[in-house]
């Protein structure tokens, strides 16, 4: 059985869940490919697990199953100590689909209800707060404040174990209002207060207020193609903003960024042999690091279900050596998708070197300086769409017409006309970005599939597409079958032409 196989049968109430039999099947197989997708409540022992917990089977009829942490612990479920469900990587249902449910999930994992409240989310996918709640209940089993809780309480979790802080400084970092909200929904979670989850050891030092830098393992779905996916971003590295390089067999991407409450420096390491991958991360504020975790599972694709999209393109006779031969590859998405929306525009019809030196004399001109970088850090944030909108396009660094449709684009982002957040309806979005002047299908195509994380965009305008498609003796749309999955299919074509080149 394989995630494929996966029905829409409802079980418990959540219509996206499998039917039970399935969940079960997946649970007495330890299947690691199901965890994130589902979660398995015990009745007997009152704690939920991922499917692959190697605790002994329960049996089928003392097994309720949730498409979401949360869900199981609005259950009255703890989290099991043994194979802690709550450090999966993330469900890949949410990411691919457009509907509200999961825009909704994207912007909670964002740490939306945190800074805005379930009011501030409700208005951001368009919906009224109870009809939104409804949605949730129905399809998730939870409502956004108790999905939003288990966000919390496993950020809280990450601090208690990875940094020195002060108890009350995690309990605020996490998101929680109040300390005794803090410790009552750690101990209702994880079964004991905050203070046993630290480890304490000899050479650990004392609790303290900030630490210079937070350095988390990130869950991976394998198999996980690292290496084409830090080609990609660090061949686009833009000067004072990122860089990329290697050390032995690691590779290394580090960049700037703005968050919610600040700014931050993250840097990543990855490899195409580890399940996990390690993120340094040194903020301006601790409550940003929810958000920033989201942020680079975003960027790196790490939700995606590899064996799933690798099944539906290994189907495909042109595809298949693709896949065999380089299983797990990603989309690289963003940080940010407003970035990611000039980024694409600078790169109209020029070479990846000439767009990456144009964005850098932006970066320059118009980004923020960071305080105090290191020799290696970057030294500034990436210009917001507030300080392009009110640039002037005759002296930007590009020809006259782009730099006009830049201003144009900067000023829709800036004064919310164009969406391009986590929980953006991306067909509005596309739309929109179509209706300025000098934004034509490629653009807009390429914003969709990386800033937007649609995952069945095939970039036919690409001339590189375009000749590989043809080589193929394929017409610009592709092979239908390809759908969902035809921005893997897009990623796939330009690292086969790059290796023939």
């Amino acid at each position: 059985m394989t995630i494929t196989e996966l029905d829409t049968a409802p079980s418990a109430g959540q219509d996206n869940l499998p039917a039970d039999d399935v969940c079960y099947r997946a649970v007495a197989g330890r299947d690691p490919r199901f965890d994130g997708w589902i979660y398995v409540g015990v009745t007997s022992t009152g704690i939920y697990c991922r499917p692959s917990c190697p605790a002994k089977t329960p049996q089928q009829r003392n097994c309720r199953f949730f498409a979401a942490a949360g869900a199981a612990q609005l259950a009255g479920f703890r989290a099991c100590r043994r194979c802690r469900p709550d450090t999966t990587p993330g469900s890949p249902q949410w990411n691919p689909r457009a509907d509200v449910v999961a825009r909704a999930m994207r912007l909670i994992g964002d740490g939306v209800v945190d800074r805005v409240g379930v009011s501030g989310l409700a208005a951001a996918v368009g919906y009224s707060e109870r009809q939104l709640n409804r949605l949730l209940i129905s399809e998730v089993g939870a409502g956004p404040l108790a999905i939003a809780r288990a966000q919390r309480a496993q950020t809280a979790r990450v601090l208690i174990e990875n940094t020195d802080l002060r108890m009350v400084d995690v309990a605020f970092a996490a998101g929680f209002a109040s300390v005794r909200q803090f410790n009552d929904s750690v101990r209702e979670v994880y079964g004991r207060p905050p203070s046993q989850l630290r480890v304490r050891s000899a050479s650990r030092p004392a609790a303290t207020a900030m630490p210079p830098a937070i350095t988390l393992r990130l869950p991976v779905r394998v198999p996980f193609a690292a290496r084409p996916l830090f080609d990609f971003l660090a061949s686009r590295a833009i000067d004072g903003v990122e860089r990329g390089w290697r050390a032995g067999d690691q590779l290394h991407y580090r960049r700037s960024t703005e968050l919610p409450h600040g700014t931050g420096i993250i840097e990543l390491i990855m490899d195409d042999t580890a399940e996990a991958l390690s993120a340094v991360l040194r903020l301006d504020d601790l409550r940003d690091l929810s958000a920033a975790v989201s942020r680079i599972r975003r960027l790196l694709d790490l939700d995606a279900d590899p064996v799933a999209i690798d099944a539906v393109l290994g189907a495909d006779p042109d595809l298949a050596p693709l896949v065999a031969g380089r299983p797990g590859v990603r989309v690289p998405g963003v940080i940010c998708g407003e970035e990611l929306a000039f980024r694409a525009l600078i790169g109209q019809q020029i070479s990846v070197a000439g767009a990456a030196t144009t964005t850098a004399r932006l970066v320059r001109r118009f980004g923020r300086p960071l305080r105090n970088p290191g020799p290696d850090d970057p030294s500034h944030l990436f210009p917001s769409s507030q300080a392009l909108a009110s640039a002037d396009p005759e002296t930007l660094p590009m020809p006259r017409s782009r730099g006009r449709t830049l201003v144009r684009m900067a000023t829709a982002l800036a004064d919310g006309t164009i969406d391009l957040t986590a929980g953006a309806d991306r067909s509005a979005a596309r739309a929109r970005l179509l209706e300025l002047p000098g934004i034509g299908p490629w653009t807009a195509g390429y914003i969709a599939m990386r800033g937007l994380g649609d995952p069945d965009v095939l970039l036919g305008e690409d001339l590189v597409i375009r000749r590989a498609l043809q080589r193929r003796g394929l017409a610009p749309s592709g092979r239908p079958s390809w759908s969902p999955w035809r921005s893997y299919a897009t990623m796939r074509l330009w690292q086969a032409e790059a290796a023939a080149a």
